[in-house]
């Protein structure tokens, strides 16, 4: 099975299934001689883990990581940062009905014609857990952006048809996250009600995530394909459950004349407006980036649907187990960990540019 890496200077690689010993991964290209802060590491594990409100999985997973190399006496070495998460609380049985059964709009029946074998427990390879990994990561590649002065940040703009209205590019953050991850508190509590509504039913929802970065300097990015709006597409678009990505005006450009569009650039060197979400010909122009990633319902519905087995006769299946009524509140601190990835690639990569 090939890629299982992102990245090229900066570069991470992860392996484990859902409800095998463990997962992990391997992070190379970090730089020498960096004071690390494994407390926050784990806080943005915390953000994601399950089990942490009730509008999420109950599955309990305490998300330990523990590092096996490339850090001493707290800084970072040069060396590859090799971790394992240990898995802790899989109920694979939950899944012992779905064994010859293919699962609707999961990766079941694709990924057992592709390979000719698969774990069915939990979904192997392709389950969300696998992004745990992805957070260690992002969390590393985080502090070495504050120390840079870049700030990553996102958090949930709409959950089914109930949305945060107006600009959101500069929109305050509270301190203290609510369980729904959505700033506007009246807006979350809407949002969180209506999560519990569809969860009830034994149904599931989807929504979007917005995210901003601040400080990004001018010139990241390459004007073929390496693109820096491209690099944060994939990163996005290989999140489990994402089915779009939009950066700058995105869909709504389309209603736009190019007189109303385009970006005046000023005498130094800002622009007046920031249309292109700070991304103009797949390189950074130093305005705030700015995107929206758009999560679909959940797979598993706790509902009967009808579905194929392995020897392609109809079936009915009906989801068991513990999973997520809505994945966007979780999915936040992953955004940011894939953003935070592939901002500080194209910020290493861009210092080998000129000499």
């Amino acid at each position: 099975m090939a890629g299982n890496s992102i990245g090229h200077t900066f570069k991470l690689t992860t392996f484990g299934e859902s409800h095998g010993e463990a997962i992990g991964g391997v992070i190379d290209g970090v730089p020498s001689n960096f004071a690390l802060d494994l407390r926050a590491v784990q806080v943005e594990l915390d953000r994601r883990r399950p089990g942490q409100s009730d509008i999420v999985t109950q599955r309990k997973e305490s998300d330990t990581v523990r590092f096996l190399s490339g850090i001493f006496e707290g800084k970072t070495t040069g060396a590859p940062i090799g971790f394992v998460i240990e898995n802790e609380n899989q109920k694979s049985k939950d899944y012992s009905h779905i064994e010859n059964i293919y699962r609707p709009s999961h990766a079941d029946f694709t990924y057992d014609k592709k390979y000719g074998h698969r774990d069915y427990r939990g979904g192997g390879r392709s389950s969300a857990r696998e992004t745990a990994s992805r957070v260690v990561a992002g969390a590393i590649a985080k502090q070495f952006l504050n120390h840079l002065g870049i700030k990553v940040e996102a958090f949930v703009s709409q959950v089914g048809p109930i949305k945060l209205e107006g600009d959101l590019t500069n929109l305050s953050l509270p301190r203290r996250e609510n369980s729904v991850r959505c700033p506007d508190p009246l807006v979350a509590e809407k949002m969180i009600d209506f999560i519990k509504t569809v969860r009830k039913a034994g149904d599931t929802i989807g929504g979007v995530v917005f995210a901003r970065i601040n400080g990004v300097p001018l010139g990241l990015g390459a004007p073929v394909f390496d693109k820096l709006h491209a690099d944060l597409g994939k990163a996005m678009l290989s999140i489990n459950a994402v089915k779009g990505f939009e950066y700058g005006s995105g869909f709504s450009g389309v209603e736009m004349k190019g007189s109303e569009h385009n970006d005046v650039i000023q005498h130094d060197g800002t622009t007046l407006s920031n249309h292109s979400g700070g991304i103009q010909g797949g390189i950074s122009n130093g305005a705030p980036i700015y995107f929206r990633v758009a999560f679909k319902p959940v797979a598993t519905i706790m509902q009967d649907q009808f579905s194929v087995n392995s020897k392609m006769e109809v079936v009915k299946v009906k989801g068991k187990g513990r999973h997520d009524p809505c994945v966007v509140p979780r999915a936040v601190p992953i955004v940011e960990a894939m953003a935070s990835i592939t901002i500080l690639d194209h910020y290493l990569r861009n210092k080998m540019t000129q000499i």
